[in-house]
């Protein structure tokens, strides 16, 4: 494991590279999104904006995890480089993209004052998040930063003495399995941006949000997280919130998209009537 790269006086954490690498190809499949779609917005922008805030929801969820710590010691907990968590990320994620899906103009300016609306803006980056959220558990991964599983006598098991949580036990490679299924749900959901404009705003994402969430509460089984909840990890109730989260979503994107085509359906009458 290597939690640092030194270069002479300098150290620089392979987290923070992995994380930089985790933008870099989530920045690359969002432009690809934009550029099928005929979305003639700033991919790096809109990038570079939910990274920095992705970030910051990440430390903020993770110092608040301990309140007493952060009294006690606020500027080593808010200023350590260690120590994020994901949904924290993903909540103020979220925000940054609703915001920018707000300034970005629609490919066909029928949306309303012309703008591409927040929803289709998750939608667009839904599958870049996964690929993100999956490149991003490398650093987890070469760090060694207490992300890996219980111990396991499976081949693939991994020791991690060097790493910022050691241990000499073979583990499950958690941020391994975590790549792969983010990879598979990002490949899922790409195929289903094919039909972007013809989906309901949301359902995308909605689709993200109980894909991922399932993920993330099944692999908690296996990591060392403590139970905190009714036997469940934090992670695992902020799971639970995920997934039912996307199933309102997607409810509501059918029937707001179904209560549209329904008022469509009505004007469309009295239109030919009135040319009469």
């Amino acid at each position: 494991m290597y939690p640092f790269i030194h270069i002479g006086h300098f150290s620089i954490g392979t987290f923070g590279l992995c994380l930089w690498l985790a933008s870099v190809c989530a920045c690359w499949m969002l432009y690809k999104n934009f550029q099928r779609n005929g979305i003639n917005a700033d991919a790096v922008g809109v990038a570079a904006y939910t990274t920095v805030g992705g970030v910051v929801g990440a430390k903020l969820w993770h110092v608040l995890e301990d309140p007493t710590l952060l009294m006690h010691q606020p500027l080593q907990v808010l200023f350590d480089r260690a120590g994020f968590a994901w949904f924290g990320g993903l909540l103020v994620g979220i925000a940054v993209l609703l915001w920018q899906g707000r300034q970005a103009p629609s490919p066909h300016g029928n949306e309303p004052h012309g703008k591409l609306g927040g929803l289709a803006m998750l939608d667009l980056a839904a599958p870049a998040v996964a690929v993100g959220y999956g490149v991003g558990r490398l650093g987890c991964l070469i760090s060694g930063d207490g992300d890996y599983g219980v111990p396991t006598n499976l081949p693939w098991g991994m020791s991690f003495p060097n790493g910022l949580v050691p241990t000499t036990e073979r583990a499950h490679p958690t941020p391994i399995y975590e790549l792969l299924v983010a990879l598979l749900i990002a490949a899922w959901l790409w195929r289903r941006g094919t039909k972007f404009g013809t989906l309901s705003a949301g359902q995308i994402t909605g689709e993200y949000l109980v894909l991922s969430g399932v993920a993330r509460f099944l692999v908690e089984f296996i990591r060392i997280n403590p139970r905190i909840y009714w036997g469940m990890s934090n992670a695992q109730v902020a799971s639970l919130g995920s997934i039912v989260a996307g199933i309102l979503l997607m409810l509501w994107a059918r029937r707001h998209s179904a209560t549209t085509e329904a008022r469509a359906a009505e004007v469309m009458p009295i239109e030919a009537t009135s040319r009469h």
